[in-house]
């Protein structure tokens, strides 16, 4: 029987390489996908030493080709795909009035459109193995803000694009859910408490103090935290979940 296989977008940093780190305990072969090229080459010699076979594909998912690209090399290799995770699709926190045409566009064809067209590409792989695809979003779907408009846009379309495909997934055997991290440090959150004490001419421990007030919540959370959730959605122990939006945040998002 061949082994169980799990792509995971975004593999290169933060909750997507603690993602695919985390799903080489439970898969015989874990596909990376990432623009970054050594940073995921590292990636995947740690999925090695784990136990699991590593694929390294260095995408842009903003390409249209690329999805049909990463469904194809794994497949070809290895002949099924059981778990689709989709992560990849950092969305630039700029103002509504700020943000170009192209800022807006180029946000959505990564998160948004990358994502829904390698889930569109990897359906009858997933179809046949009776898969689980995850979809990530964020709290800024359901926490909108001005400052921030693009992310709270595309997240919120990525939530619905999830419970699209999730109703089709009940017909076709395939599990499908959206998970919604909160205020996680990953190397990007670190870039950007960084940058708002240099515009704040204040220390960093600061900044991070009074955006854990401002969130409500007690500390930030870690992308290993992340990565077992959605270790346990794609697991068999969650198969009947399925079409849900499933928020580890720290208690942020106070409403379902």
């Amino acid at each position: 029987m061949s082994k169980p296989v799990a792509i995971v977008t975004g593999a290169s940093s933060g909750i997507g390489k603690a993602t695919a780190l985390r799903l080489a305990r439970d898969f015989g072969v874990v596909v990376l996908v990432a623009r970054g090229g050594e940073k995921l080459a590292e990636v995947g010699e740690q999925v090695k030493a784990i136990g699991a076979e590593a694929l390294v594909l260095e995408l842009d998912l903003m390409e249209a080709s690329a999805a049909e690209t990463v469904v194809k090399e794994t497949t070809k290799r290895f002949g099924r795909i059981d778990a689709l995770v989709n992560i990849a699709g950092a969305v630039p926190g700029l103002d509504v009035f700020q943000m170009s045409d192209e800022q807006w566009n180029a946000g959505m064809e990564l998160k948004f459109q990358g994502a829904r067209r390698l889930a569109v590409h990897a359906w009858g792989a997933l179809k046949a193995s009776g898969g689980a695809l995850v979809f990530t979003s964020g709290n800024a779907a359901v926490i909108p803000k001005a400052g921030a408009a693009a992310v709270g846009a595309i997240n919120a379309a990525v939530e619905a694009l999830s419970k699209a495909f999730a109703e089709r997934g009940i017909e076709d055997g395939v599990q499908v859910n959206s998970i919604s991290p909160g205020a996680t440090m990953t190397g990007r959150r670190q870039a950007m408490l960084e940058k708002a004490a240099t515009s704040k001419n204040i220390g960093v421990e600061e900044v991070k103090l009074q955006f854990l007030k401002q969130a409500g919540i007690s500390r930030f959370g870690e992308a290993g935290e992340i990565a077992d959730l959605i270790a346990f959605v794609v697991s068999p122990a969650a198969h009947w979940m399925t079409g849900t939006v499933l928020r580890m945040d720290g208690g942020e998002v106070k409403s379902t």
